[in-house]
């Protein structure tokens, strides 16, 4: 059996340029001066030889880590990724590596990955938060820390959202002007803020229009329902006068357009449809799908933005709080209704 390779220290980077350890450091971390050929054998050196700088031990020296953790809910859904990458295009253009979390929308796994950002000694993390833990832990060992998508409620952050009761209610107001009345809602994470906005949108523009719906019309899966689509059967069997459903997100969006095209349902004659979230496949089916489309790749930047200047004064400094607009993209799975 191969015995375990031995570290790669920055001596022997040093040893193998020919330069002094100190000249290596710098030419590595890009800190003090250091001629361009020098950083360029030193560079070829720690390639060659697969030179890993610790990170620990620059960081108790007082250095950065260069790492940025991010905590997001649920890489299924393709909301994340693309909020990933807003964040990843600011912060690699500033030197940072990424450290992507899944916490699959549990409070305790939360809670687990800020203590790995704490032990690895992130310089900040960004966070989709469930609940209070996660955030509250980072702050109270002065993390810097930006919360996107959703707010905890906790000081000491910024965060950076978008106005989701605003986007709901210009949904519900388009299907309300085109002639609708009988609307119904599927949402499934009302215990966080972004989706009792939006339920809470959807009602007002009914409430503003005069328009009475009942607890029926409310379909809430939950966000980790099982059989979410077997509920969205049995929800849209028990009230065949509906002639309009929002959903509230695009995982509820793909779940009512597949039970209406299963029940053999004319989008948008027999029923329209409107989701908050704009994904690339509501463009590419027949009919489109009318969209709020939330600029998520820009949400990731500003909220990477917001951490790098936090972590540039130290995680001190006032809060700021970032409100993004949404947009209602009109497609054909909307009209009047029929008869």
């Amino acid at each position: 059996m191969r015995g375990k390779r031995s570290r790669v220290t920055l001596r022997d980077v040093a040893e193998l340029a020919g330069t002094s350890r100190s000249t290596a450091s710098r030419a590595l971390s890009g800190t003090g001066y250091v001629a361009e050929h020098i950083k360029e054998r030193v560079q070829a050196a720690a390639d060659r030889l697969g030179y890993v700088p610790d990170v620990s031990a620059r960081t108790l020296k007082g250095r950065s880590s260069g790492v940025i953790g991010l905590l997001v809910s649920d890489l299924r859904n393709q909301f994340y990724a693309e909020l990933a990458a807003g964040v990843e295009h600011t912060l690699s253009s500033e030197g940072y590596q990424v450290v992507l979390v899944d916490d699959h929308g549990s409070a305790e796994r939360a809670v687990d990955a800020a203590r790995a950002f704490l032990a690895m000694r992130a310089d900040g993390v960004l966070l989709a938060p469930v609940g209070r833990g996660a955030t509250e832990l980072l702050v109270e060992h002065g993390m810097p820390v930006t919360e996107v998508d959703r707010r905890s409620g906790v000081r000491g952050c910024d965060v950076v959202t978008i106005d989701s009761r605003a986007g709901a209610r210009a949904a519900v107001d388009h299907l309300l002007a085109l002639g609708h009345r009988a609307i119904g809602i599927v949402v499934d994470e009302t215990f966080w803020d972004t989706g009792r906005d939006r339920l809470k949108g959807y009602r007002a523009a009914l409430r503003a229009a005069g328009v009475t719906a009942g607890r029926r019309h409310v379909l809430d899966l939950g966000h980790t329902a099982r059989s979410a689509q077997e509920e969205v059967w049995q929800f849209l069997d028990a009230e065949p006068t509906l002639t309009a459903v929002f959903a509230a997100n695009n995982v509820v969006a793909e779940l009512v357009w597949l039970e209406l095209k299963r029940r053999g349902v004319s989008v948008p004659d027999q029923c329209s449809l409107v989701s908050f979230d704009d994904l690339p496949w509501m463009r590419m089916v027949d009919p489109g799908v009318t969209a709020v489309r939330q600029p998520v790749f820009a949400m990731g930047e500003r909220a990477a933005g917001l951490l790098l200047e936090r972590v540039r004064r130290g995680g001190g400094g006032r809060s700021v709080s970032v409100v993004l607009e949404p947009e209602l993209a009109v497609r054909d799975s909307t009209s009047a209704p029929r008869g």
